[in-house]
């Protein structure tokens, strides 16, 4: 590399203009304004959800010219994130007050990109996603958050970025992360590798243990059998069964299921129904094995050919709530909260 000193004057005045405009581009977003948030709740609670959306910005994403990152006034993002707040973040809203704030995130067809390049998201999440998802924690524990207890939670994009920000900002502010009930980081993994490289972070092992990260892909039996390739679904992945809780391969019935959230062909309409969505995990890939009567998800490119990730939450929606009340109580009863 040259030194500095052998550039030309022009050279230099057009790397100082690109920093700039890179600078201006990477400001974080202004959290103060309630038009930046999804969701900014009423308090009604005692404890707070953070819910991080997955991608939304996907279809556009792939279109000559789309940028790696939306906007936060990209129309298609910001419809898949409203609808993803129904069907996911709505799990905890019955226990917590749910804070779900706008973010600049990277799209599919970038996703993708740096998998393939890099065997992990976190370089995408480095940067200006980053800076937004920072500066709406900060806001949030300074002006929103008044001392509560809390989880952070998240889908697909949504939990990796959860397991970012577990490993760095939660390292940098241990006064906020003591205070945290749980990370459900579903539908990305949690690997054997990052609670070794970050020994403060813990993996659950029951139902009812705090501080602790809750995570775990569904597939179906063919993406096992043929070690398919899953965008999600890292080396040393860890699931726990959301039906026993266990880490073991133990089978969980769907007589356990206590309900799946599904939309109703005829009203359109989300009800809870039985779409026979057992559970078992596959410790060698790391995954929930389902045999739920349900489609899988398209873009086996990307997912494999038995994916049931757009279903982590929905198959399982009334154990999850009912985890994170039973979570939220051992939380309360440990730090001798009435």
């Amino acid at each position: 590399m040259r030194k500095v000193k052998k550039w030309k004057l022009t050279g230099i005045i057009v790397c100082v203009i690109a920093m700039v405009l890179t600078s201006c581009n990477e400001k974080a977003t202004d959290y103060s304004q309630k038009s930046n948030w999804l969701n900014q709740p009423e308090i009604t609670k005692d404890v707070d959800a953070f819910y991080i959306y997955s991608t939304s910005y996907f279809e556009s994403s792939f279109e000559k010219g789309a940028s790696d990152y939306a906007s936060l006034d990209n129309a298609e993002m910001r419809e898949g994130a409203q609808q993803e707040y129904v069907d996911h973040a709505t799990v905890f809203e019955e226990s917590c007050n749910v804070f779900t704030p706008w973010y600049r995130q990277f799209g599919m067809r970038y996703a993708g990109e740096v998998m393939a390049k890099t065997g992990s998201l976190d370089e995408a999440i480095a940067g200006v996603l980053y800076s937004d998802i920072t500066a709406a924690l900060d806001y949030y524990f300074e002006h929103c958050n008044q001392g509560r207890p809390f989880i952070i939670a998240g889908h697909s994009q949504g939990s990796a970025i959860v397991r970012y920000v577990l490993k760095h900002y939660f390292k940098e502010h241990p006064d906020y992360y003591k205070r945290m009930v749980a990370a459900y980081a579903i539908g990305y993994s949690i690997t054997k590798d990052d609670l070794k490289d970050y020994p403060h972070l813990k993996f659950a092992t029951g139902e009812t243990d705090t501080g602790v990260i809750i995570s775990w892909n569904t597939e179906g039996k063919q993406n096992v059998e043929e070690n398919a390739k899953n965008i999600v679904v890292l080396p040393g992945a860890i699931s726990i069964n959301p039906l026993n809780w266990k880490l073991d391969e133990t089978y969980a019935p769907d007589s356990l299921n206590l309900g799946s959230l599904i939309e109703n062909e005829e009203t359109g309409e989300n009800e809870i129904a039985d779409v026979g969505a057992d559970a078992q995990i596959n410790l060698a890939r790391g995954v929930i094995v389902t045999n739920a009567n349900a489609k899988y998800m398209e873009m086996p490119e990307y997912f494999g050919p038995a994916s049931f990730h757009e279903d982590d939450y929905t198959f399982y929606y009334n154990n999850i709530k009912a985890n994170v009340a039973k979570r939220i109580a051992a939380y309360k009863t440990t730090n001798n909260i009435q």
